[in-house]
């Protein structure tokens, strides 16, 4: 296995009475996203405040980078990049500006400072805004901004709490675009969302949080398997049909559901795509069309937290 960038072992966080972690444990490899989902108070900030040492666990432990969080936060601190929920730019700098800022904060020289600033404005593709007060930047652009501030210092890791939340579309499909990129430059990435879609394209291993404690952990792929909600339906091209559809498939050892003309059945697995097929053939029922449909992460959240996304 590669270097463990992130290792946190039944990391425990109370708050008085209230139990925010519950022994959470996730490893997170060199080089590789990380998802964490759950619903809101499920305990996916929580952990990010105690990995970036905002707070102090109560229980367990964790490192990253190597180093623990509690003995050694200053060097945690030195090896991270950290983009919030909301975007956090100084508005009356311009994107250069701000980013020059840190850089010198962060002990560089003016020329490397600037250099790095213009680095970072192509790649987020904020180049013709560089010399724009942040106040005139869109919603999107504020947060490649934000997201670019986490990175002045080439952090090994970085943790994105929610960072599309409330973007548009457009702009969603952009910001993954330079997730991609970081981690194809070697950077480690932890990622809180919600959206379901967002960790099934972009995080090479995925978490689900519930209440402070950890319901499932896998690829994407192997939660998917885990619930094992494969269907297969089937558009008949005769309403007439129906009927005789459903009693077809009964026998055939399936459980239709129907919508309309639809006819939708779960199966164990791809092969009995088949079944149906020849099933309806040999009743002579014509299907206008006839899919197999994988389980989702919608699914895995779904039945693992019985919440909704």
């Amino acid at each position: 296995m590669s270097q463990l960038m992130i290792d946190a072992v039944d990391v425990r966080r109370t708050f008085g009475d209230v139990t925010a972690l519950d022994g959470v444990s996730v490893a997170v490899p060199a080089g590789t996203v990380h998802g964490l989902l759950g619903h809101n108070g499920a305990g996916k900030t929580t952990l990010v405040n105690v990995l970036t040492t905002l707070f102090a666990p109560t229980g367990g432990r964790a490192t990253v980078a190597g180093f623990d969080v509690v003995r050694d936060a200053a060097e945690v601190r030195r090896r991270i990049g950290v983009t919030g929920q909301f975007a956090s730019v100084d508005e009356d700098l311009t994107g250069a500006q701000n980013l020059a800022l840190l850089g010198r904060l962060l002990g560089a020289s003016r020329r490397e400072a600037r250099r790095r600033a213009a680095e970072l404005l192509e790649l987020f593709g904020l180049t013709e805004a560089t010399d724009r007060p942040a106040q005139s930047y869109s919603g999107g652009m504020r947060r490649k901004l934000d997201l670019a501030s986490s990175l002045v210092g080439r952090p090994d890791v970085v943790f994105l709490d929610e960072p599309t939340t409330g973007l548009d579309p457009e702009s969603r499909l952009s910001m993954w675009e330079v997730v991609r990129t970081l981690v194809a430059g070697g950077t480690t990435v932890l990622l809180t969302t919600q959206y379901l879609d967002e960790a099934d394209r972009l995080a090479d291993t995925i978490t689900v949080l519930s209440q402070g404690q950890v319901v499932a952990a896998g690829t994407a792929a192997d939660l998917k398997d885990r619930v094992g909600r494969r269907t297969v339906s089937a558009t008949l091209a005769v309403a007439a049909d129906i009927g005789p559809a459903l009693d077809t498939l009964r026998r055939a050892g399936l459980d239709p559901l129907q919508s309309g003309r639809t006819l939708t059945a779960p199966v164990e697995s791809s092969r009995e795509l088949a079944v149906v097929v020849r099933a309806l053939d040999d009743a002579g029922i014509e299907a206008d069309e006839l899919a197999l449909h994988e389980p989702t992460l919608d699914d895995v959240y779904l039945t693992l937290t019985g919440a909704r996304p």
